[in-house]
């Protein structure tokens, strides 16, 4: 087995897997490209040998540290160059750390802590930065001319030792070589006060949140997270509902922080049952931390196991168990966001703390009426119309031990709703006036925890815009969304109910935040936008959006923009696509179940539906 000293060099692109998601045949081109013509040769030039491709990284080895570090910065500025030209949301950033230790040679291959340690180090780099080990600095301190400003020592996974990091300097302008020896970061106090503390704080955020996703436009990068279903660890595997139904509630009191971005529970719970690393997961929905657990319960005695996860490092940020009896679930979901909320943004002071209890924790539901709420949410969120039918159900029976339970009055109220709008009614206007009669008697209750409030006043402004106030839906909408105003699937929603009030860019300005929050969410937020084209008269964007969804009316809202460009044949296939989910869809059942304030816009639309064969009634 051959050993030897080296420099190795490791890079990442940041934020690869939201750039692939967004467009992979351009991503995957344009990383190639640089690649070839900045990578390659330059780590050739410097004396350097790529031994390892990884994607959207690689590793390289060199024979001087010297070598290494220039190149590093040689790649960062090539960098920092090609991106001037190349518009903001296709700009690639790297990271990129750098090693001094003994590797082992494995043919072309090499392994060893030498390779693992820069690993770690690219992971400690901020976004377009070099971070080097303290060996590095010394090493070259007295060879180069770059400042070295030291980030202390840091504790990384599978390294029993605290590493001396150092971050390269690397916006001064280009100087030669110099040969007197100086103290490494000394420069810092020639940068003043303020800057050197806006230094420590942006390499603090670099260390405390490796991996972000872009949050809406001009609001910078801010930590992201993902919550799993908790999985079901009971006897007979009975609470796959209640693992979900937690994890959905700790999704929308997350989506109240403004500094954390949240994916939606479709994106997350697409990785139910599924084993996998949490690194690679982390890379799929593009977030920087995951929340996984498990969920036990035992009469009326529920035990949560609960873990955060760093999706770079695969570390655990805090893990922990929950128990609780009696008739608080609230107090769950208070103590397990808490721990969350902190250990991702700071101390989860008396502000969050008050922000939290204002937000969630009001009512006095048990943890007997929430597991009806709970199995009654998991069979709605499947929208199928057995999965809505099984869920009124359910809440109906929660009522009669319940009487005039909020929580289960409401989501029977939904039930009704999702009946008559997905098109699976046979009666919507009975439907619909249910929904109303259950809206009403909960919003009549003073003392709703504000899930509740959002819930029903998500549901009224529907209600509300079928009956042409439309004012009065935008309101209830705003009162939805103020309770989570960053959850990505009620921002999508509200699209809808602003899109009929006939504030169409106000709907499109949702569902881009709601894109911005979830690109995973596209599924929902291109049903919406459809829409949104048609209306605007963009036929061909509609079709491109559309087309990628078959959520509710889609089919419909694809042939209205078919029948507008002209290509009647596609419009009648699509029609026939939207009959064999809902049999009983007419252009009576659709129109009830839009209403814009300007008549005609349904009028043209039902004309257009005609010609493409939906039935009358």
């Amino acid at each position: 087995m051959e050993r030897r000293l080296s420099a190795i060099l490791a890079a990442d692109v940041v934020g690869y897997s939201a750039l692939m998601e967004q467009d992979e045949a351009g991503t995957f081109d344009r990383l190639r490209a640089r690649r070839t013509e900045l990578f390659e040769p330059e780590i050739a030039r410097h004396h350097g040998r790529i031994f390892k491709l990884m994607g959207d990284g690689l590793l390289a080895e060199f024979g001087s540290v010297v070598d290494a570090v220039e190149c590093a910065v040689s790649l960062q500025r090539g960098m920092t160059e090609r991106n001037a030209s190349v518009p903001e949301e296709d700009r690639f950033n790297v990271r990129i750390g750098i090693n001094i230790g003994e590797v082992i040679v494995d043919g072309d291959d090499r392994y060893g802590e030498g390779v693992n340690v820069a690993a770690r180090l690219e992971q400690l780099a901020p976004p377009a930065g070099i971070c080097v080990s303290g060996k590095v600095a010394k090493e070259v301190e007295n060879k180069l001319a770059f400042t070295f400003d030291s980030i202390g020592r840091q504790k990384v996974k599978n390294i029993e030792e605290l590493i001396d990091v150092y971050q390269v300097r690397i916006d001064a302008a280009p100087r030669p070589r110099i040969r007197h020896k100086r103290r490494i970061g000394r420069q810092w106090w020639a940068i003043g006060a303020a800057a050197t503390i806006v230094a420590l704080v942006a390499a603090w955020m670099a260390l405390q949140n490796p991996l972000t996703i872009t949050s809406p436009a001009g609001s910078g990068t801010i930590p992201s997270v993902a919550v799993l279903p908790f999985a079901d660890l009971s006897a007979d595997k009975s609470l796959g509902y209640m693992g979900e139904g937690l994890a959905n509630d700790v999704i929308a009191i997350l989506s109240r922080f403004s500094d954390i971005a949240v994916v939606s529970r479709t994106s997350s719970f697409a990785y139910e049952g599924k084993q996998g690393d949490i690194r690679q997961i982390g890379k799929e929905l593009g977030v920087g931390y995951v929340v996984e657990g498990s969920v036990r319960k035992e009469g009326d005695r529920v035990r949560i196991v609960a873990q955060l996860i760093n999706t770079k490092t695969g570390d655990h940020v805090w893990a922990d168990r929950f128990d609780k009896t009696g008739t608080d679930p609230w107090a769950l979901q208070d103590e397990l966001t808490g721990k969350i909320v902190g250990a991702m943004t700071g101390e989860f002071g008396a502000i969050r703390k008050a922000d939290y209890s204002q937000a969630w924790g009001k009512d006095s539901t048990n943890l007997a009426e929430y597991d009806y709420y709970l199995r009654a949410e998991s069979q709605l969120n499947l929208y199928t119309k057995e999965g809505i039918e099984r869920s009124g159900e359910i809440s109906r029976q929660g009522l009669q031990t319940f009487p005039g339970s909020p929580l289960l009055t409401v989501e029977w109220g939904w039930s009704h709703w999702l009946n008559a709008a997905l098109l699976y009614s046979s009666d919507p206007q009975d439907d619909l006036r249910e929904a109303e009669r259950l809206v009403k008697q909960v919003l009549a209750d003073k003392n709703l925890s504000p899930q509740v409030v959002r819930l029903a006043n998500w549901l009224n402004a529907w209600l509300l815009t079928l009956k042409r106030d439309h004012d009065g839906a935008v309101a209830a909408m705003n009162k939805a969304i103020a309770v989570a105003p960053y959850n990505a699937f009620t921002l999508t929603d509200a699209g809808s109910i602003f899109l009929q009030a006939g504030q169409t860019e106000k709907a499109l300005e949702l569902t881009d935040a709601a894109a911005a929050r979830d690109p995973a969410l596209s599924w929902f937020f291109n049903y919406v936008r459809g829409f949104i084209y048609i209306v605007l008269g963009k036929n061909e964007d509609a079709v491109e959006v559309l087309k990628t969804t078959d959520f509710a009316d889609a089919p419909l809202q694809l042939a209205i923009a078919y029948v507008r460009l002209g290509r009647e044949a596609d419009a009648r296939a699509a029609v026939e696509k939207m009959l064999k989910s809902a049999p009983t869809a007419t252009i009576q059942s659709w129109r009830q179940t839009w209403n814009f304030r300007d008549p005609s816009i349904m009028d043209h639309a039902a004309a257009d539906l005609a010609r493409a064969g939906l039935p009358p009634q």
